[in-house]
């Protein structure tokens, strides 16, 4: 909502708009009326919208037209103030006054007009019958108040019709030809219908009906109050209430009724707490608020931000089959003005049989766009209403950032989740592969991927020692010249290279020696495509002889031509090195290190699938 209002009070002379002033100022009407008021400011904490309120005074003796102009260009609403026993000022309303306020306004965004109807004390009729028209004409009216500044009558009542025009404007809302909601207004209200529908049955029960009113308003409904909300619906459209609960049509229609009752301020409430700005378009604040990441950490979702997606994909895999179709991907993103994922994501995360993006899948997309880019994240979280749902200040309370990487060497623990490890190789050597491969994808799945669909990425958990971790892969592109601070930080490193082509391991070779050498990040050589033929590789130093000369493991032996899904210990042991890079490469190859991790993985993944299947018959 705006931080103050501006109120502009123009007219023909002598139709008292210094008088209507002096008289809200003062609560009496002024004995001696200067020809222009100063421009005064009512504090925040007397007006009702609890907004500061500037009203400025226009005197067509005192100042000149291009003063007028000036202010006109700076109000927020302007009062256009007549005599109601004076019919040439009502005329010069739409003669001069509106066409003058038109010219010096943009089109796309006009200010809020009030007609005022001042010295109704001096008549016994109402003007109204001579204003409706006028009023059925100009769509910035808002609305008309006849006034006495010397009776003291509807002058507060004016000011504050003014501050609403401002603060909950008609003109976003509602066509008044029409007699029907904007599209805009209708997009903008079913998005928070379906936010607030938190089991997605296109119905708001009695329990989603109160969280909605306490979340927008700070108190529940009454049981009766809440019938009678039913009740009017029920009364006026035949498909409003299904089930005893508010209808998408039946939401629509209260906040018609609503706004045609002259109650804006409840739709410009609720429009409000769900984020949206006076043009009903999400407010950059809402969307990205203010998140600090120092240099050297990352950017995790922390256990409140995955019990809310978890409610998320519960809330859409209406077959409880734990995976989202493309229909239900789709409905899960109705609430986006955008369609977030294409179809790379299938081809990052794991799926089932069908190609449908899993449970975990879903899970480790997120902890991935996360990690990536927390920025698009957070407006993901403010599309899909986390603040709102889990009644916390914004999307940045989702969000751990971890510590500094050095701390987490001095210390020789992590408290990360997430750990990068870039895969680097010449062309053809199988990175895309080792990739897919983490997924659970053997070659025959594979070469059923489209070209187009390919992704850089992949990502899955692991279990190290017990604990479930998250390992991202990413593909760096084998540009040997050009290799950037992204394709070099990450926690792990991996360098394939293909046994069956004797050129392969030397762009490893390089690569290693001109940014690994002496660096900390640890390394791992991948001997990909191992059930070929391994040739002698046209280097000074044999594989094995190389990792030795660099205290380096020996390179791992590793296929995706496989019958079933690849073996995943490689990845274990990628995880293991990412998370515990303070120790040497000595203890690392250390047998009995990687066999208690890997021993920790088998017995975590086995209960994992135990602890899944059980949370499967629950739901």
């Amino acid at each position: 909502m705006r931080k103050d209002v501006r109120i502009l009070l123009v007219g023909e002379p002598k139709v008292g708009k210094t008088s209507l002033i002096m008289s809200l100022v003062s609560e009496e009407f002024p004995d001696d009326v200067p020809l222009r008021a100063e421009e005064i400011t009512i504090p925040a904490d007397v007006t009702p919208e609890r907004v500061p309120t500037h009203i400025v005074d226009y005197s067509e003796a005192e100042q000149s037209d291009e003063q007028l102009y000036q202010e006109i260009s700076k109000a927020n609403v302007i009062c256009i103030v007549y005599s109601v026993n004076n019919k040439k000022s009502i005329e010069k309303v739409t003669s001069h006054w509106i066409p003058l306020i038109n010219d010096r306004t943009d089109k796309d965004s006009r200010v809020p007009l009030i007609l005022v109807g001042n010295k109704s004390d001096l008549v016994e009729h109402s003007s109204m019958e001579t204003i409706l028209p006028i009023m059925n004409q100009y769509s910035d009216i808002e609305t008309c108040v006849e006034c006495s500044a010397k009776n003291l009558k509807n002058i507060s009542e004016l000011f504050y019709y003014a501050q609403k025009a401002v603060l909950h404007p008609t003109g976003p809302l509602y066509c008044p030809e029409e007699k029907e909601m904007k599209p805009s207004c209708i997009k903008s209200l079913t998005r928070i219908f379906k936010v607030s529908d938190l089991d997605n049955d296109g119905i708001l029960n009695d329990k989603e009906l109160n969280f909605f009113q306490r979340t927008c308003f700070n108190m529940p409904l009454a049981p009766q109050a809440l019938e009678d909300v039913k009740n009017v619906v029920r009364k006026n459209m035949t498909d409003g209430v299904k089930d005893n609960g508010l209808t998408l049509k039946g939401f629509l229609f209260l906040h018609t009724l609503f706004i045609q009752r002259g109650r804006h301020e409840t739709t410009w409430t609720v429009l409000r707490r769900f984020g949206y700005d006076d043009d009903l378009e999400l407010h950059q604040e809402y969307l990205f608020p203010l998140l600090k990441i120092p240099a050297d950490c990352t950017t995790e979702l922390n256990h409140n931000a995955y019990l809310f997606l978890q409610s998320v994909f519960d809330k859409h895999d209406k077959d409880r089959d734990c995976a989202l179709s493309p229909e239900e991907v789709k409905d899960l993103f109705k609430v986006f003005p955008y369609m977030p994922w294409g179809p790379d994501v299938n081809n990052t995360v794991c799926t089932n049989d069908q190609g449908w993006i899993t449970y975990q899948g879903y899970l480790s997309q997120w902890t991935l766009t996360t990690y990536l880019d927390v920025q698009r994240c957070l407006e993901y979280l403010g599309y899909l209403g986390y603040s709102i749902i889990c009644e916390q200040e914004s999307q940045a309370a989702a969000i751990t950032v971890t510590r500094n990487k050095r701390i987490d060497l001095q210390k020789k623990q992590t408290q990360r989740s997430v750990f990068r490890c870039n895969i680097l190789g010449a062309r053809g050597s199988g990175k895309t592969s080792f990739l897919q491969a983490f997924l659970g994808r053997n070659l025959l799945k594979q070469r059923k991927i489209k070209e187009d669909h390919k992704s850089f990425y992949s990502i899955n958990t692991t279990y190290v020692y017990g604990q479930e971790k998250y390992l991202l892969l990413h593909e760096v592109m084998p540009d040997f010249d050009f290799l950037s601070e992204e394709d070099l930080a990450c926690d792990v490193v991996c360098l394939v290279y293909d046994v069956n082509n004797p050129r392969s391991f030397e762009y490893c070779a390089k690569v290693y020696k001109q940014y690994f050498m002496d660096s900390k990040t640890p390394c791992m050589m991948i001997a990909s495509k191992s059930d070929l033929h391994e040739a002698r590789q046209h280097y000074s130093l044999t594989p094995l002889d190389f990792c030795r000369k660099n205290k380096l493991h020996p390179p791992q032996p590793w296929t995706c031509n496989t019958v079933d899904a690849p073996n995943k210990d490689l990845y274990t042991k990628l995880t293991t090195m990412a998370m515990y890079p303070h120790m040497a490469q000595a203890d690392l190859k250390s047998s009995t290190f990687w066999l208690r991790a890997s021993v920790g993985a088998t017995v975590f993944a086995v209960l994992g699938f135990a602890m899944y299947r059980a949370i499967l018959k629950q739901r």
